[in-house]
């Protein structure tokens, strides 16, 4: 089994720095891989990005993350890429990335993602401009994420966003916000592909646990809702096997 160890949402900025990272002690021993699903950051500026690349550096297992709309909110969203890259972490966005886990492929492909919301429920690309480019900010991503992720040569595929794939994992929530929470075409290109588990964050008062229309295990796994460093999954050729706590269950960093 392939344990992936997943957290989303850190926001974390220069006045709790390191603060995350002491909880991450055990990670090498727990974990084969780390992956963290968007808003690493407050506000999206450069120096938050230093911050959280100080946090996810060098913890001994391979770091891949997405960014998530609080990283976009300065317009300093590839200087934090670049930061994030040159600590070491892969930063997807619209593609994906293959590592070795005990003689495994497993691919990881994701990106941001956007809302637009869930059947019935949904923006339509009908009207104003500034609706249908709403609108085709999402079918673009989701599309990208669907090439990528069949694009994958994994023996074990996970999708990773900020954006919720499902209504499921968003339950808390209130229904009314649920269109810029997340959106049905990412579930539309997960299903597409052989997928073994969906990873997001973005939905603080939402749920973990949730599935696609076509299946597929989906995590919401924003630290107020997992409530500990990270949650672990295991993986592998044959499936999902249930998260198992973290060593590290009690706090969280700063919100």
């Amino acid at each position: 089994m392939i344990r992936v160890a997943a957290v989303g949402d850190l926001h974390v900025g220069p006045e709790v720095a390191g603060t995350y990272r002491e909880r991450l002690g055990h990670l090498a021993g727990n974990a084969d891989v780390f992956l963290v699903a968007g808003d690493l950051t407050r506000h999206g500026t450069v120096e938050e990005g230093r911050v959280a690349a100080g946090e996810l550096r060098d913890l001994g297992v391979p770091v891949i993350t997405v960014l998530g709309n609080h990283d976009y909110h300065s317009d300093a969203q590839d200087e934090i890429t670049a930061v994030l890259q040159d600590a070491g972490i892969t930063v997807l966005e619209g593609d994906g990335t293959v590592i070795d886990c005990h003689g495994v492929r497993l691919g990881v492909a994701g990106g941001k993602g956007f809302g637009g919301g869930f059947p019935g429920k949904c923006a339509s690309d009908f009207g104003e401009p500034e609706m249908k480019a709403f609108v085709e900010t999402t079918k673009d991503f989701a599309g990208k994420l669907g090439c990528a992720l069949l694009g994958l040569d994994a023996d074990v595929r996970i999708a990773l966003t900020h954006y919720a794939p499902v209504e499921d994992t968003l339950e808390g929530e209130p229904p009314e916000i649920f269109p810029f929470l997340g959106s049905y075409l990412i579930a539309e290109a997960i299903d597409a592909a052989d997928v073994t588990l969906a990873i997001h964050g973005h939905a603080h008062k939402g749920t973990e646990k949730g599935e696609t229309p076509g299946g597929v295990r989906v995590r919401n796994v924003a630290l107020p809702v997992i409530r500990q460093a990270y949650a672990m999954y295991r993986v592998d050729v044959h499936g999902f096997e249930e998260r198992t706590a973290s060593p590290l269950a009690s706090g969280a960093a700063a919100r």
